[in-house]
């Protein structure tokens, strides 16, 4: 029998080991992530594009409905700004601004720097648990970290990133395969320009093998069976995204609900055209014109800096066809919103009846 008490609740100090992923950009709210917790899993805040005072008092809101441990999900360090084509880029975007009925966005253009800021609010805050992408925190900040007693868990997406992430001081480590949604972890696009792309069932034993910290597995998992799942490969837990993503309590668009629900394991693909970094999304009409068009889009985080505008119009006018719907794989299995603590509770029913 597999027990359902594993060293990731042991070490984070909760019941069951699911982590809700720290999907920045709006849906992880005060209420999704102290739902999770509350339930007995790890409630994570995607905090990568917060301000940081908004960050603090999110924060405070959350420890106003839970006191059960909780995460923050940011950048390790923000990339530098490259906008060094935006008049060539902006030729293309512009067309779906006059179909939007925008403005087109005029210059200069920078993205904001909050990593090192936001990082200093979670510690003064006694955030729990830190939960990077992208990279390992900086040493500096892994030692202060661990002298508050905060447990940082580091997004990778090879074997290589793993052994990166346990020398630099990482309490554990997600495995996250090519079939997750939004932006993954690889630490350098340099060698893997379109993200590292191996599918959990393979890279997640791999990991197990090479390192010596718990492991959550990552991409694709909706249920008590990819649970298990990955507890048989060698998991300590499970990270879920996109099912969390629907839940009641999400701040995800409707439309970006609904565009899941009615989409299946064909309908996402990779692509940089929204932020300049790969991530896993619902093809639609941005992602398919903006190719046709066959201009490069800038470098995260610029280009997510300069179609800003064009998303923001999409949500406010409700047309998914401009919105980036980030997804991973197994929407087929998403057809209706779910209370967070159902999630959790079902997630868990399900694989103690497979591990039994």
């Amino acid at each position: 029998m597999i027990s359902l008490e594993t060293e990731i609740c042991r070490l984070l100090g909760i019941a069951n080991p699911i982590i809700q992923a720290g999907m920045a950009g709006g849906p992880t709210t005060a209420s999704l992530v102290a739902a999770v917790s509350e339930a007995g899993g790890l409630g994570s805040l995607g905090a990568a594009y917060m301000p940081p005072e908004v960050l603090r008092e999110t924060v405070k809101e959350i420890r106003k409905q839970t006191q059960n441990p909780f995460a923050v999900n940011i950048f390790a360090e923000n990339a530098k700004d490259d906008f060094g084509r935006v008049e060539e880029v902006q030729k293309a975007l512009n067309a779906f601004r006059r179909e939007l009925g925008i403005e087109e966005a005029a210059g200069p253009f920078s993205s904001p720097d909050w990593s090192r800021e936001q990082f200093e609010v979670c510690l003064a805050e006694g955030v729990p648990v830190i939960s990077t992408a992208f990279g390992s925190l900086p040493a500096e900040g892994m030692n202060a970290a661990k002298q508050q007693g905060v447990k940082i868990i580091t997004m990778v997406t090879t074997v290589q990133e793993a052994l990166e992430a346990e020398r630099d001081g990482a309490d554990a480590i997600v495995a996250q395969g090519s079939e997750a949604g939004g932006h993954r972890s690889t630490f350098s696009l340099d060698s893997h320009p379109d993200g590292a792309q191996v599918g959990l069932m393979s890279l997640l034993p791999q990991i197990v093998d090479a390192v010596d910290i718990p492991v959550i597995a990552a991409g694709g998992i909706a249920d008590g069976r990819g649970l298990a799942a990955s507890l048989v490969l060698g998991a300590a837990g499970v990270q879920i995204g996109t099912r969390f993503l629907c839940a009641v309590e999400s701040a995800a668009h409707p439309a970006h609900k609904r565009a899941i629900f009615e989409s299946d394991e064909e309908s996402t693909v990779i692509t940089k055209n929204f932020s300049g970094r790969p991530a896993r999304g619902i093809k639609n009409r941005f992602i398919s014109e903006f190719d046709e068009m066959g201009f490069q889009p800038l470098p995260f985080p610029s280009q997510n800096t300069i179609t800003k505008d064009i998303r923001a119009a999409a949500a406010k006018q409700g047309d998914a066809q401009f919105m980036s719907l980030w997804a991973g794989q197994s929407t087929r299995m998403l057809r209706e919103e779910e209370s967070a603590a159902d999630i959790v509770r079902t997630v868990m029913e399900e694989a103690r009846r497979i591990c039994r």
